[in-house]
């Protein structure tokens, strides 16, 4: 994995993940959005890779959408007049995804349909897309020096990146808008108290914290069925009705218990660790 505006570095299943334009505060362009999927599309396809930790080089996580580009600084193409009907029934034409489509909400469904653990390590300011790209990833860790922001409303557009999709999923729909309407800086405490990040952490420890974490969800746990898990939360959490997660619900515990179930009960049986499959 060689990107321009992205480091990565993979250690005993971990893959570190980090946005990497330090000078400018690891500001956000079209080019991180591809290289961002790209990443997650990776990292997905790779058995070598159990989870991901995703931080910013230097003094901030992403200070949002690089505003000094020239023209339409969102990358959009103003030629265009797109209609709904567009987006449903043209969304993966070229013309739509390279002018129209919001690139942060590509992000957001990569790490959607990802198979693999993804934890924030918010380690400085992370406003606007910076904010909006951490609420598909599974936890967020917050140094004691990270500032979140939805800004939006201060620039005059909306939030993006699904996040009307996930940011009420996670803090309440009446938090979520008063951190949208009013558009403030937060400090690390008021992200915490209203449920967004799991944890404040001093910020030499971040990393450290995040991958203990990731550890601690991977190690001698089937990728099959973390891949599952994941997808079956996020998924049928969204649901109208129980009946639908207990129809995926019996379909996943039928297929995992003649797989890695087995496996992971001969294991249990004789007091020693498991060896799953790849996915």
């Amino acid at each position: 994995m060689t990107y321009a505006t992205l480091a990565t570095q993979i250690d005993d299943g971990i893959l570190t993940l980090t946005l990497n334009r330090p000078e400018q505060m690891n500001s956000f362009t079209v080019q991180m959005a591809h290289e961002l999927v790209d990443c997650y599309q990776g990292a997905s396809a790779n058995d070598a890779i159990k989870a991901i930790v995703v931080t910013g080089a230097g003094k901030a996580f992403c200070a949002g959408m690089d505003l000094t580009r020239p023209g339409n600084v969102f990358g959009l193409n103003e030629d265009l007049a797109p209609t709904m009907q567009d987006m449903e029934n043209r969304l993966d034409d070229p013309e739509i995804i390279n002018g129209v489509r919001d690139t942060g909400g590509m992000i957001s469904l990569a790490v959607f349909e990802c198979t693999k653990p993804v934890i924030g390590a918010i380690n400085g300011a992370a406003v606007g897309i910076g904010a909006t790209m951490t609420l598909p990833m599974d936890v967020r860790l917050a140094s004691d020096k990270a500032r979140i922001g939805f800004v939006f409303g201060r620039i005059g557009i909306v939030p993006e990146a699904c996040s009307s999709w996930f940011l009420p999923r996670i803090v309440g729909i009446s938090q979520a808008l008063e951190w949208v309407y009013c558009a403030d800086i937060l400090e690390p405490e008021e992200a915490l108290r209203g449920g967004l990040i799991k944890a404040i952490v001093p910020h030499d420890e971040l990393l450290a914290e995040a991958h203990k974490l990731a550890y601690r969800m991977t190690r001698n746990r089937s990728p099959v069925a973390t891949a599952l898990m994941r997808q079956m939360m996020y998924r049928n959490s969204a649901q109208p009705d129980p009946l639908v997660a207990h129809q995926v619900d019996s379909l996943a515990m039928f297929y995992t218990s003649i797989g890695d179930g087995k496996e992971g009960v001969r294991s249990f049986l004789e007091k020693r660790k498991p060896d799953f499959s790849s996915i």
